[in-house]
């Protein structure tokens, strides 16, 4: 079994930073790309930012200059160091890991639970 544990959400003023921490457990055997997503009230889940194992980092328009992805392979965990924060941020965040469990076993997807951001305008 595999968990996607994350924390680091809250409530924040617009312009203020808060960072995500999301870290898997159980059987691994190795993690591909690790990522966040987020999904706002009667929105669909969007990508917010990923990060391969080699530490290369891809993100969304809406993000990109403000959020900083990165991660640490020894403690299986990935980070979201989110700045200047706005009011359309205010969402779900879900960590995202791509996991293989064996040596024989293919990569599968893992979601964490969600952790809340809300930012007061």
């Amino acid at each position: 079994q595999v968990q996607l544990v994350e924390s680091g959400g809250g409530l924040v003023q617009a312009g203020g930073s808060l960072r995500l921490s999301c870290a898997a457990s159980g059987t691994i055997f190795s993690i591909n790309a690790m990522g966040w997503y987020r999904q706002a009230p009667g929105e669909q889940r969007e990508f917010v930012a990923q990060i391969t194992s080699g530490g290369s980092t891809n993100y969304a328009d809406s993000v990109k200059g403000r959020f900083t992805i990165s991660r640490d392979n020894a403690k299986n965990t990935v980070y979201l160091q989110m700045n200047s924060l706005k009011s359309e941020d205010t969402a779900v965040y879900y960590c995202n890991a791509v996991i293989r469990t064996g040596v024989t076993v293919p990569f599968q997807y893992y979601w964490g639970q969600g952790t809340q951001v809300t930012v007061s305008s």
